[in-house]
């Protein structure tokens, strides 16, 4: 099928990577997420190349590029600041020579099987994604009637979806992100298996369900995505917060703001901070821990940090978050009681500390919320706002108890020898 694509919504770099491949004399196509982002008129937020050659064969033809992964092997091909990910066309992991290796529930934890542009339509996903575009001919090929499915807006899966969801259980929660950011209705049978089958997803890395999650976090849909997770029953286990916090009304409350404004961000063309991002999503949870800690005679601060240390070590074995974004949300955390101090010296230290912007939007939601009084979100707006003469007009009395200053203790002279 002959189609074409807005030139301003194709990369340079993508067209380069099939232009060196087709030099060299192997096939090239443009695959996948970015062919049909491009027949919905979007523009695609990353470009993948799939090809005949070998990721060693790639890796000569392109001078800036680099083999990644074990699991599957790929290239990536630098052009400027833009990646262009390369594949080669897989073959069947169920081949009986290759290097692939399949857990007894039939997920596929290595996969390194190469075969035609065929095999390797029957192995992509959904039909949505089966979709080859050759820029120098302008075709695009079509092997499981995807561009039908794209324009009905059915998200349908290839082969048996049981099978599918076995193989790699992280399809189904990448099922509910792209209904989701896309539009696209899930077809019935693609949907039927994902409620029984949840449970898969506890046999995947907690790094990989982490990827998979901040892709759907950060879509600019991750309303429609938690709502769709709910529906799906596949919500449990993955975020506590999602176990619980959505089944309390404040805590429900909090969550939602937090995404609404994640997708607002994302939608009006700004970036979203996953630290804060996570933060909000298992603020709840800890706040219930720091409770607790203080309960059994701890002193607020201590108790604090006790807190985020077992909420941060409790969501590690579920779904692993990077270290660069916990030492972040602790520090989000950490400030909170610090906006209830309005004493003294202490809000002008707040101003200036590097994390404040992120904590003062996280205060911000919690008075949105319910959790804290409104008043105190307009304090510390109209504080941040003002001269210093009106700031220190809008200080609060220090009640705080005076620590007394200690006499120091006279010196005793030594007894004189004789």
């Amino acid at each position: 099928r002959r189609v074409l694509f807005r030139s301003d919504l194709l990369s340079n770099a993508a067209l380069k990577t099939t232009e060196g491949l087709h030099k060299a004399g192997f096939e090239a196509y443009i695959v996948g997420g970015a062919v049909r982002d491009l027949l919905l008129n979007r523009t695609p937020k990353d470009f993948d190349v799939a090809t005949d050659a070998t990721p060693e064969e790639v890796n000569r033809i392109f001078r800036r590029s680099r083999i990644i992964g074990k699991r599957f092997r790929l290239v990536h091909v630098l052009f400027g600041d833009e990646t262009i990910e390369v594949s080669t066309f897989r073959g069947s992991h169920l081949e009986a020579e290759g290097d692939s290796k399949v857990t007894d529930s039939g997920r596929i934890i290595r996969d390194n099987v190469f075969g035609s542009i065929v095999d390797d339509a029957i192995r992509r996903d959904f039909t949505a994604n089966a979709l080859y575009y050759d820029p120098a001919s302008q075709e695009v090929l079509d092997f499981h009637n995807g561009y039908a499915d794209i324009k009905a807006g059915i998200l349908r899966m290839i082969g048996k979806p049981e099978t599918r969801y076995a193989e790699d259980p992280v399809r189904m929660l990448r099922a509910v992100r792209l209904s989701a950011k896309l539009g696209l209705k899930i077809e019935p049978n693609t949907q039927a298996p994902i409620a029984k089958m949840a449970d898969l997803l506890q046999d995947v890395p907690p790094s990989r369900l982490f990827d998979e999650m901040l892709k759907l976090f950060l879509s600019g849909h991750a309303m429609k995505s938690v709502t769709a997770l709910r529906e799906q029953h596949l919500h449990h286990g993955l975020l506590p917060m999602l176990d619980v916090v959505l089944e309390q009304p404040m805590g429900e409350r909090f969550v939602m703001l937090a995404l609404q404004n994640t997708d607002d961000r994302i939608l009006s063309g700004k970036s979203a901070n996953p630290s804060f991002l996570f933060a909000t999503l298992l603020w709840h949870e800890m706040l219930a821990a720091w409770e607790l800690y203080k309960k059994e005679g701890h002193h607020a601060i201590p108790a604090l940090h006790m807190a985020m240390t077992e909420v941060i070590a409790t969501q590690a074995e579920k779904l692993a978050i990077h270290n660069r974004y916990t030492a972040t949300m602790k520090e989000i955390w950490g400030l909170q009681p610090r906006f209830e101090q309005r004493a003294g010296k202490r809000p002008f230290g707040l101003l200036t500390h590097p994390r404040y912007r992120a904590g003062y939007d996280f205060l911000l939601l919690r008075c949105e919320s319910g959790e804290l009084p409104m008043e105190l979100g307009e304090w510390w707006t109209a504080f941040a706002e003002a001269d210093g003469d009106t700031r220190t007009s809008m200080l609060q009395a220090d009640t705080s108890p005076k620590k007394r200053r200690r006499k120091p203790r006279k010196k005793t002279s030594a007894p004189e020898t004789l």
